[in-house]
């Protein structure tokens, strides 16, 4: 949601993290196409995360359960995504 086009709608995101265990941790990579922007972090328990701009997946090793809150913010109140090109076939899965 980095621009305002269709099938997609410009919007600035926060993620709040959650972990159980709370000791636990996750990763959450935020990146754009051309790699401009290409950060790896990795959260723990009430971590919170700003998304500029670019794709940010999140996982967590199996035995931790995550849970995260998604803000986002943006000049009109519509929630259109695109999906990263080379990952769309996740979204396929049955």
């Amino acid at each position: 949601h980095d621009s305002e086009q269709v099938g997609e709608t410009q919007l600035e995101e926060i993620y709040y993290h959650r972990l159980s265990p709370p000791a636990g941790f996750a990763f959450q990579r935020v990146y754009t196409d051309d790699r401009t922007l290409d950060e790896t972090l990795s959260v723990e328990d009430r971590d919170v995360v700003l998304v500029p701009r670019g794709y940010h997946p999140v996982s967590a090793p199996h035995g931790f359960e995550l849970y995260y809150l998604n803000v986002m913010a943006g000049p009109v109140r519509r929630w259109q995504v695109t999906n990263a090109p080379g990952y769309e076939f996740i979204t396929r899965r049955r």
